[in-house]
């Protein structure tokens, strides 16, 4: 393809995924992407009692109200949330990961110690493999395989989706409620009151994705967190969070959507990408002889536009298509467990193999999918 279309076809797929990660998160309570995470936190709930339609349609609206936020960010203060960006020193960075991960601490409210104990395990598993600095080896016990790290994702897949399975095996008769969207968009768009309520998480939601977007190693998850935890604390009924609020579902998917126009920020003018997603998309442009930085901006101005442009329509079809396709998703709930969860394993296992084409990943997923139930089994986070 041409450079164009080739950056268009990449943000296509980085916007789509980003709101498609809800759907698994509230239909079946696996998180498509990392991001989705929190989302699952109310989704899944309310969709539990028989209102998937309205938490899909809740979690596609706040998307694209992130998406088109960090848009308009990208394309007016591009500049100056850069040069930002450029003053974070090590130790900035470093303080707010930590504080992020204190954040997500917190979720465990019965139990401050198990949080901080899910945290340490995670750092611990997050320094296996080959050190970014000295280059040495650490925890690989002598593995090739070992050496590349433990992949984020087939640790994800493991950790989400394996105990959800195991569960929902063990009860295959229980089905969740079907929802009926016969009637049109009246039963999937948002009502007014919903809006109403979701005006303040959807604000504070793109404000903090487009903030830490433009910050290297922050990224969806961490925003998609610390939305959810801020929205929770200023609500007049944090005590429904977790339950099947709607403000649950709003502020981590406008945060984890206006994160992919905040990582775009610091990608087009100084080069920096602000999460592994960016990353590709420098290595793409690279492959077309084009450098990101200011001087793309001075000397292909037509192309760097285009790319802006090229994510303001991506964010368009990805509304439409999310709403035409929402018919087909929540018939997903109608299926019998007993073919949709072998369904979703055999994914896993493909999933888990194509990262990096390597049985080893599989093999990693499962491990990961024993840690989770264990962790299920001792109320770990």
């Amino acid at each position: 393809m041409d450079p164009a279309s080739s950056i268009a076809l990449l943000l296509g797929l980085y916007v789509g995924g980003m709101m498609g990660g809800s759907f698994a998160a509230i239909l079946l309570n696996i998180p498509g992407t990392p991001s989705a995470s929190a989302t699952g936190l109310d989704g899944y709930p309310m969709a539990a009692r028989g209102e998937a339609g309205r938490a899909l349609g809740i979690a596609i609206s706040a998307s694209f109200v992130g998406g088109l936020f960090s848009f308009f960010c990208l394309f007016f203060i591009a500049p100056i949330l850069a040069d930002f960006a450029l003053n974070f020193r090590t130790e900035d960075e470093f303080s707010l990961l930590l504080f992020g991960l204190t954040v997500i601490c917190t979720f465990a409210t019965r139990s401050l110690v198990k949080g901080l104990i899910s945290a340490v395990i995670g750092l611990m598993i997050a320094t296996v493999g080959l050190d970014p600095v000295m280059g040495t080896m650490r925890y690989t016990f002598g593995s090739v395989d070992m050496s590349a790290g433990i992949h984020f994702l087939t640790a994800l897949i493991g950790l989400f989706a394996i105990p959800q399975l195991i569960t929902n095996l063990r009860h295959p008769d229980q089905h969740m409620k079907s929802v009926s969207i016969a009637a049109g968009f009246r039963n999937v768009l948002p009502s007014l009151a919903d809006l109403k309520r979701i005006l303040m998480p959807v604000s504070v939601g793109s404000a903090t994705g487009v903030f830490l977007g433009i910050l290297p190693g922050a990224g969806g998850p961490i925003a998609a967190f610390l939305s959810y935890e801020y929205s929770r604390k200023a609500s007049p009924e944090p005590e429904k969070f977790g339950k099947g609020a709607a403000e649950g579902i709003a502020a981590p998917e406008s945060a984890n959507n206006a994160v992919t126009g905040g990582a775009l920020i610091p990608m087009m003018t100084l080069g920096i990408p602000g999460d592994p997603v960016t990353a590709i998309l420098i290595g793409a442009l690279i492959i077309h002889g084009l450098a990101p930085g200011p001087l793309l901006f001075l000397e292909r101005g037509d192309f760097a536009y285009g790319i802006i442009f090229s994510f303001f329509w991506a964010n368009i079809f990805n509304l439409i298509i999310a709403f035409a396709s929402l018919r087909l998703l929540v018939r997903l709930l109608a299926l019998p467990k007993t073919l949709l969860m072998p369904t979703v394993a055999v994914l896993c296992v493909i999933g888990s193999y194509s990262l990096r084409n390597n049985m080893f990943d599989v093999y990693v997923m499962l491990s990961f999918g024993l840690l989770g139930i264990t962790m299920r089994w001792l109320d770990i986070p």
